[in-house]
């Protein structure tokens, strides 16, 4: 006899994202939408027992870079670990499309110096079947995930492809470059692009040093391809800025919305240089909503921090002579050489020839740095800060830094909290999440494999924010649900997803959240070519669907890929428009 229903979750706590408070209910499936909540009669071909358990949908990742990795891999992971059921690529101005042959090189090693994903891997991993930007959208059409995938036209490759070393060198655009600009802008939105990403911060820099392409784009450049992006009547703007001087930087931001109509959003955190700054700009951004424009911010929900350790990217002890001399041997050879007394009292003799060394500047000082334990601990206090421990028990820190890597064969780490922690607590964070024109994002998922490990945002929004945080307030469970499923959707115009009712995606979690935490953070030898990566696991999914079908299940992946590209903003159900 023929099931009702494709699938039903049966007597789970939905958090439907909304805002509602949590009810009890079941939620049955058919071809890939959600057909019924509440009392459901029928039977499903597949059923889930959710009782005690809480059922959201599906985490929609904004801010992810998972531009070259969608190419070769059908899991993007670590994002699909953490209940993440869409996510959004093209950020901050970076990418590989559009791209003529003779700059892939180039636009890999600018992905490279600014996500600190390797030249090798993305030299090994990427097949080059486009040149177009339309043509990436193709190839990438052609492909399955365990996710629904939005991408966006990124500056960068979009300012090389027109104005080639011009625009490499970050020449003014001229009036024709702007009309190409925009022309290509409005192609891309109608083949399918969710938006475009521009950067406009100095700390985005290619692999060789030079800053991104689009540092210093004129405000006329940015305005003409938004009013490509008007002329297709869809995309959303997103943007990376130092914004040095927040009043000027803002009004153009507001000047280009209000030019092109188009929704924006950039990145907010707490600057250790400005550490009231943020204020500021949840001012502005109020000012704008008043005015009718959709001007949000996306901020991190936990400091955006680096990893070190003997794996990774950097470590305390990368630029002294002794470790530079063994620096490429296979790490249980570095271990081996690193416990040896005579080796170790060498290289704790000797001082860091970097300046920007950790211990040595201001913003790496030992004060500012923790162990990362099996438990990880994003909203440290300073007791528990390498220099309190190393004072506590009389050591060096760089000893104390030492030992601690040595831990579980050298896989031991160390966190330097940089952002969104200027005064060593998240209350910044927690202001800045109760405003209206915020979302949690930033998560970065896909980049910065051997330095930082934010993928894992999504988890940390659940299990520090609404559940175990003590150092200050909490936020209600069913806020921050709506905050990272319905907001951050309808953020980059996605209406058909992060909501449980009738007729929406069936996008789902199903989560132990009295079980649910995360790991810490690991290191995996997966990419192409046996390349190095961060990743970070959790516990406590029982259960993600997208489109209906179980993609995870007790955090495993399952055999089903029924994830795709997605062509655009997507608008909501039939259903609800008609109600």
């Amino acid at each position: 006899m023929e099931k009702a229903y494709d699938l039903v979750i049966r007597g789970g706590n939905i958090v439907d994202g909304t805002g509602a408070k949590p009810f009890a209910a079941d939620v049955a499936i058919k071809d890939g939408v959600i057909a019924a909540v509440g009392k459901v009669a029928g039977s499903g071909a597949e059923e889930i027992d959710a009782r005690g358990q809480l059922v959201t949908p599906g985490f929609v990742d904004i801010h992810t870079h998972y531009d070259g990795q969608a190419t070769w891999d059908e899991r993007m992971q670590p994002s699909s670990w953490h209940g993440v059921t869409t996510v959004v690529m093209g950020n901050c101005g970076v990418g590989f499309a559009p791209c003529k042959p003779r700059d892939h090189d180039r636009l890999i090693r600018l992905m490279e110096g600014v996500e600190d994903i390797p030249f090798p891997v993305l030299a090994d991993g990427l097949p080059w079947n486009w040149e177009s930007y339309p043509d990436y959208l193709e190839g990438l059409s052609r492909r399955r995930f365990d996710v629904d995938i939005g991408s966006q036209l990124p500056h960068a490759a979009l300012r090389v492809f027109v104005m080639g070393e011009r625009g490499v060198n970050r020449e003014p655009a001229t009036v024709t470059d702007i009309s190409a600009m925009g022309a290509i802008a409005k192609r891309a939105m109608e083949a399918g692009a969710i938006g475009f990403g521009t950067s406009r911060t100095l700390n985005h820099r290619s692999s060789d040093g030079s800053p991104i392409a689009t540092l210093t784009a004129g405000e006329d450049e940015l305005t003409g391809i938004a009013m490509g992006m008007a002329a297709a009547g869809r995309g959303v703007l997103q943007v990376v800025s130092d914004f040095n001087d927040p009043a000027e930087e803002f009004a153009m931001l507001r000047r280009i919305v209000e030019a092109s109509r188009r929704p924006l959003s950039f990145s907010l955190v707490q600057s250790p240089r400005e550490p009231e700054q943020w204020r500021f700009m949840l001012d502005r951004m109020s000012e704008a909503k008043a005015a009718g424009l959709q001007i949000r911010a996306q901020v991190a929900t936990r400091p955006v921090g680096v990893l070190f350790g003997l794996e990774l990217t950097a470590n305390p002890f990368s630029s002294h002579p002794s470790y530079r001399a063994i620096k490429d041997l296979p790490l249980a050879e570095r271990v081996a050489r690193l416990r040896d007394p005579e080796f170790r009292r060498r290289l704790l003799s000797e001082e860091a020839e970097s300046a920007r060394a950790p211990g040595l500047s201001p913003m790496r000082a030992w004060e500012r740095i923790y162990p990362m334990g099996a438990e990880p601990d994003y909203e440290p206090t300073p007791d528990h800060s390498l220099a309190a421990i190393a004072a506590e028990r009389g050591v060096d820190p760089y000893e104390l830094a030492l030992d601690h890597m040595l831990l579980r064969d050298g896989r031991g780490m160390l966190y330097l909290p940089l952002l969104n922690y200027a005064q060593n607590t998240l209350d910044p964070a927690y202001e800045m999440l109760q405003h209206d024109c915020v979302v949690p994002g930033l998560s970065d998922g896909g980049a910065h494999v051997g330095m930082i490990c934010d993928g894992s945002f999504p988890t940390t929004n659940i299990v520090h924010w609404t559940r175990d945080r003590t150092r200050g307030p909490k936020l209600p469970l069913e806020k921050m649900i709506k905050a990272q499923c319905r907001d951050t959707a309808e953020t980059v115009g996605l209406y058909d997803r992060g909501v449980i009712a009738r007729g929406y995606r069936a996008d789902l979690n199903v989560i132990d959240y009295d079980r649910l935490k995360l790991k810490a953070p690991s290191v995996a030898y997966d990419l192409p070519t046996g390349g190095r990566r961060l990743i970070q696991r959790a516990e406590g999914y029982t259960a993600t669907l997208v489109a209906g079908q179980v993609t995870y299940r007790d955090g495993e992946p399952t055999e089903a890929l029924p994830g795709r590209l997605l062509r655009g903003g997507q608008a909501a159900p039939a259903a609800m428009a008609a109600e």
